[in-house]
């Protein structure tokens, strides 16, 4: 929810300075929302990453895993950077995926970022305080859990499955 406290609509409601009643000027807001995307590309690599590792380790026997580095390695071929620190090996030391209860879940990090990015991108196109957008996201997500199949809930909510395009944007990975 914290997608509303950069915005003009929503500043302008609590966001005053304390003697002067002044609003927040936008220019901070905007500094603070460029500071956010910072290395936003390493981040979410390193994201991507993880989940990757995780799904290897999950997605097939691992009782024919004989190297644990190389099985790591072949993992993160596809997101690798930086080249490997010697002796280290990231799955040994990963205790969501083992356990944390994320086994082959840990994707879901991302995933609920899709998802909220999206949600909000529907807000802002139709406004930020769009009772009938507020009301299709109470009655179509929060209020039905996982009494149905979580992407027709989102469906009935935005119309359309979600778009990563709208993480990537926050990101400022899309120009």
């Amino acid at each position: 929810m914290e997608n509303w406290c950069y915005e003009k609509e929503a500043l302008e409601l609590f966001a005053k300075h304390y003697e002067t009643g002044e609003v927040i000027p936008m220019e901070l807001i905007t500094k603070i929302k460029e500071s956010a995307t910072f290395q936003e590309g390493m981040q979410t690599l390193r994201q991507l990453s993880f989940g990757l590792l995780d799904m290897s380790w999950h997605g097939i026997d691992p009782t024919d895993i004989t190297d644990v580095k190389k099985h790591e390695d072949d993992a993160f071929e596809g997101t690798k950077l930086y080249p490997d620190s010697p002796n280290t090996c990231m799955s040994t030391s990963f205790s969501h995926i083992f356990q944390g209860g994320y086994s082959s879940g840990y994707y879901s990090y991302k995933w609920a970022e899709v998802l909220d990015a999206d949600a909000f991108a529907y807000f802002k196109e139709e406004g930020i305080f769009n009772k009938k957008v507020a009301n299709k996201f109470r009655q179509n997500v929060l209020s039905k859990g996982g009494t149905e199949n979580p992407m027709e809930l989102y469906k009935r909510f935005r119309g359309a499955e979600p778009k990563v395009e709208a993480l990537l944007e926050r990101a400022g990975l899309l120009s």
